[in-house]
């Protein structure tokens, strides 16, 4: 019994790691085609208009570049985690991340539930920032009242 679930686990970790490998492959394919249809701007004059989209998708390729770049370092992790007996659990909480959402994301790191809190924390600490600066703008304003009066805030 033990034999076969000894077997079970190999194949089952030749096969995650596998996926993971493939995973990591497209990725580097389209960060290095991303990177290879970056446009070489040398010398060339450029009305504001034209400047203006290329300096557009330009940011947009880096924004995309980044993004991959993100993933990757994502997938080395989660194949570190496999290599040490960790992949599949949460490194937040040590619960298992569902087969569901591994399939779906094989490098997740954290379970459906710690990843909201994650997100949800992130979200809440963006707004107060925004909000803050925004009350910061707003301390200055002076507000004119229907009546000719200046009213200041």
């Amino acid at each position: 019994m033990a034999r076969k679930r000894r077997s079970t686990n190999r194949e089952r970790y030749q096969v995650l790691k596998e996926m993971l490998r493939e995973r990591r492959h497209e990725v580097q394919v389209k960060l290095r085609s991303l990177r290879e249809t970056l446009p070489i701007k040398a010398g060339v004059v450029r009305d504001a208009e034209e400047q203006s989209v290329d300096d557009f998708v330009t940011e947009v390729d880096m924004a995309l570049m980044q993004m991959k770049s993100e993933t990757l370092a994502k997938i080395d992790q989660a194949i570190i985690r496999l290599e040490d007996g960790t992949y599949g659990l949460c490194q937040e909480c040590d619960g298992e991340i569902l087969a569901a959402r591994r399939t779906a994301l094989p490098f997740a790191p954290l379970c459906r539930e710690c990843q909201e809190e994650t997100e949800t924390t992130v979200r809440a600490a963006r707004e107060a920032r925004s909000f803050a600066r925004l009350q910061k703008e707003l301390a200055h304003v002076t507000l004119r009242l229907p009546t000719g009066r200046v009213g200041r805030r």
